[in-house]
Parts: structure tokens; sequence; C-alpha cells
């Protein structure tokens, strides 16, 4: 029964009472590191996975979530099972483990020297989908119509995003939907979709082939996504259906700087979102092949948190976001639009 559930984590002092606004003591024995440690495990579902993000030892993270479990009496995650899952005692502490600590960084942020900025400050993931081309403007938008504001913009793989935004270190993140399972107490809102596209030099030899013949891709070096970013998925599918095996070697990288510069220098084929090199594109810097990637599409848009409330000033970049989404869309739709 849900009470069985709920008793545990009541007698550990992390329940509010029901009966009115009074809270019952916390235990003095849950400390932040706790907290960090669950949350991370849970998310990730594996201890080895979160001593790594966290730079600390197996045997160290794992008496950490033993620790807890002591304290609060109570069985956190099933007994032997990998990947690691929550019980149902889990999936409550879970849920207000992480409303907690989202609420203390929200306090800590209003008071010291970044008290007086805090109603302006707002922190947002940006996956390189979006970094290029669709947030700058959006940002730009935000500056001109409402004035001054203290934004920051943080990039880096999706975990590590994910991890920061569900720690409350970001507000919100935006660019590909993550993979469903790390979607553990997260929204996801669509803003519109794009597609893989196979980008090279403005000179590659490929560009003059028409039609394009996919066995002449494979004769080139590959850049792709790391495995665990966002899109890898996408381009390992895209790379099985039609076929593809690279015969002239691969490079994986997640520098978008890279990739550019390693492309003006060689005739190398990156596999890679179209929303990242939408820019380049347009100035003639790279190009893109004529490869049908149609099957490769997928949906961009806001991930948050289901139990934070967004501040003011994020809540006015979602705003123009929706709007340049709106309008992408309608451009999209008119006669004669590719």
């Amino acid at each position: 029964m849900l009470w069985q559930h709920l008793a545990p984590l009541i007698n550990a002092g992390v329940i509010l009472s029901m009966a009115g606004p009074r809270l019952y003591p916390l235990n003095g024995r849950i400390k932040l590191r706790h907290l960090v440690a669950f949350l991370e495990v849970a998310r990730l579902k594996s201890v080895v996975k979160t001593a790594a993000l966290l730079g600390l030892s197996q045997p160290a993270v794992s008496k950490t979530v033993q620790e807890l479990e002591d304290i609060l009496g109570a069985t956190l995650f099933e007994p032997n099972r990998r990947p690691m899952v929550l019980t149902g005692p889990g999936e409550i502490f879970f849920r207000y483990a992480g409303a907690s600590l989202t609420a203390l960084k929200q306090g800590v942020s209003m008071v010291g020297d970044e008290g007086a900025d805090a109603d302006v400050a707002f922190s947002v993931g940006a996956l390189p989908t979006v970094s290029a081309h669709v947030l700058p403007r959006a940002l730009a938008e935000v500056m001109r119509r409402y004035g001054a504001m203290r934004p920051r913009v943080v990039t880096g793989p999706n975990d590590v995003l994910m991890s920061q935004l569900r720690l409350g270190d970001l507000d919100l993140v935006i660019g590909r939907m993550p993979d469903p399972e790390t979607m553990r107490g997260f929204a996801f809102e669509h803003l519109y979709s794009e597609r893989l596209a196979l980008v090279v030099g403005p000179d590659h030899p490929l560009l003059a082939a028409s039609p394009l013949e996919m066995t002449r891709v494979v004769q080139h070096q590959w850049l792709l996504p790391p495995p665990g970013s966002v899109i890898s998925s996408t381009v390992e599918r895209y790379l099985v259906t039609h076929a593809l095996r690279p015969a002239a070697g691969v490079i994986e990288t997640v520098s978008d700087a890279f990739a550019r510069n390693y492309l003006r220098l060689t005739d190398a084929i990156w596999f890679i979102s179209e929303g990242v090199v939408a820019e380049d594109v347009a100035t003639g810097w790279l190009s893109v092949l004529a490869a049908d990637t149609a099957d490769t599409v997928g949906p961009v848009g806001l991930t948050t948190r289901i139990d934070a409330a967004l501040p003011l000033p994020a809540q006015l970049l979602t705003a123009i976001l929706r709007e340049r989404a709106a309008r992408r869309a309608e451009e999209a739709s008119r006669p004669g639009a590719s």
C-alpha cells in the first residue's frame, strides 16, 4: 500500500505532515552527497556510470547510497537488478529529493553577491543542433525586447547537461529529444523536427555527383558522433539501413569547431544534424550531399523539470523559441518550400 511506502520516509523526516504545514524534523545525517549520489544512480541506472560522472570510486558511490538507505530505513533500489531499478519508496524519494536540490540551489542564488541580479539570471543548456543557429537568434531577440539580462549558456554532452538540469544547475535544455530512458522527471516540448545531413567541404568531389551513389560515400573518411551522444543512435540506424560501412577510417568527435575545419582540409564526410551546420551551409562555408535522409527526422525542443517552475526570464526565452518555431513551420508549409 502507498502508506507502507511512505512510512519509512516520514520516519526519516523527508515528507510534509498531511495534517498541516508543520515539517517533520529532517534527519541531520542526510547530507548533500547522499542526495546527489542517489539522484545520479537513479537517472543513469548504474553505479559505474555515476562514479565516472561524479569523479568517485564505485565503492564510494555504493557506500553512499547504502548509507542513505540505512538512514531512511527503506530500500531504494531493487536488489540484484542490473540496470538498477527504483523500488516504490525509491520512486517517491526520487521525486522529492530532486525537487529539494533544485529549491536549495535557487535559494542560494537569491542571497549573497548574486542576489541583486537573481531576477534576471537563468541558465540554458544547449546541444549543438541549436547552439549555432536557433539559440543565438532567440537570445538576441530576448535581449532586444526585454533589456539587460544575465543568461548563462552551457554546452556539452547530453548526459552532462541532463545531469545539470536534474540537479538544478540548469533551468532548461534545448536540443534534440534525449533517449526516453533518460527522461525520468523531465518534460519535453516539441518545437520542430530536423534530419541528419551528410556534410562536406565546399569543393568536395561528391557534390558534382548526380545522382549521388551511396557506394561512393564509403570511399571517404567519416566524422561520426561518439556513442552516448543524442544523435549517435540515429546515425547508426541510418548506416545500417543503407548498408554503409566505413572503408577509409572514422573519427569520432563532438567538437563542431574541429569538424568544420577538418572538412575544409580534407574530403571527409560529417554525419550530423542539419541544424548544427545551418549557418555554415547558408554562408557557403560547408555543403550538404544530396543524400536521402528522410528516415532520420527527429524532434528538437525544450527539456525541463516537471517539478520546478521556470524563472521568468527563461519563460520569455521559451516563448520566443515557440514563436520562431511557428514561423519556421509556416515557411516550410508554403508552396515551393523545400
